[in-house]
């Protein structure tokens, strides 16, 4: 295998590039938005994930045009919420991503979460398909879903995800899930990666003496030799930077082991999880 660097990508079954590593955005204000998301593109970012939820798309595209770096070396990835969506309305949805965004496309867009039932799921994902036909988004993905999600857009016919991106950490390891999009050639992205600083963890603990790194450093170390994309998120430059030193160490395989024993299935989870809706 290649060393890993901060430019690493992933390829998507689409044959386009993914960065391996992610900035994500959510619960950053409005405020701190333009700023992080500034200060993570200067540490080597070049993969930023916002959401329609986290109501901070215009200032993460304010930040990707101020940054100067050429558009096609940022990979932007944003989200719909299915609630209260049909046909028409996923398709303003995408729209309203642009315009807020305001760039020409969108290189992932995900539906956030499957609460809203198969027939509203269905119905986004025939938008975003329309959507990436027409060159408005690259490639298109799922977050929140599990195998029954997955699977019903395949039984309907469509083009399947590129992207499943769920909770997922040493302590919910999303297994059934993982296995499921491997088989299928589905990207897996890791939210939350750092366990909501939950730190106080004996196996995690001793790894952070033994490699002389943070705790968050770790975990996020973890999830890039698992295969995943884990999309750390935080408002300080410190954190930032720290984030994204990740590459000059590498855990052992015993020690990847050590983190993939800490799995607890869904009781590990400690975010809202909503992988279990009908």
């Amino acid at each position: 295998m290649a060393k890993m660097t901060i430019g690493s990508t992933i390829r998507l079954s689409s044959g386009r590039e993914i960065p391996h590593l992610g900035f994500g955005v959510y619960q950053i204000t409005k405020e701190e938005t333009k700023a992080s998301v500034l200060t993570a593109l200067s540490a080597g970012y070049r993969h930023i994930d916002t959401a329609q939820l986290y109501q901070n798309e215009i200032e993460v595209g304010q930040a990707i045009r101020e940054s100067g770096i050429p558009r096609n070396q940022i990979f932007v990835t944003t989200k719909m919420m299915s609630d209260g969506k049909d046909l028409d309305s996923a398709r303003e949805s995408i729209a309203d991503s642009l315009r807020r965004l305001d760039i020409d496309y969108i290189d992932l867009y995900l539906i956030h979460e499957p609460r809203a039932g198969k027939t509203v799921r269905l119905a986004i994902w025939q938008a975003l398909v329309e959507a990436k036909k027409a060159g408005k988004v690259r490639d298109i993905g799922v977050s929140n879903f599990n195998i029954n999600h997955l699977e019903e857009i395949q039984e309907a016919g469509f083009e399947l995800p590129v992207v499943d991106q769920v909770e997922l950490h040493p302590l919910d390891q999303q297994r059934p899930i993982v296995e499921w999009c491997n088989k299928h050639n589905i990207v897996v992205e890791a939210y939350c990666p750092l366990i909501r600083a939950r730190f106080d963890i004996p196996v995690l603990q001793e790894l952070v003496r033994k490699y002389n790194r943070g705790p968050a450093q770790i975990l996020i170390r973890w999830s890039l030799q698992r295969g995943f994309i884990p999309l750390p998120r935080s408002s300080k430059a410190e954190r930032i930077q720290s984030n994204a030193d990740v590459f000059s160490f590498e855990l052992s395989l015993a020690d990847v082991r050590s983190l993939d024993a800490l799995d607890k299935g869904d009781a590990g989870a400690i975010s809202w999880n909503p992988i279990h809706y009908d």
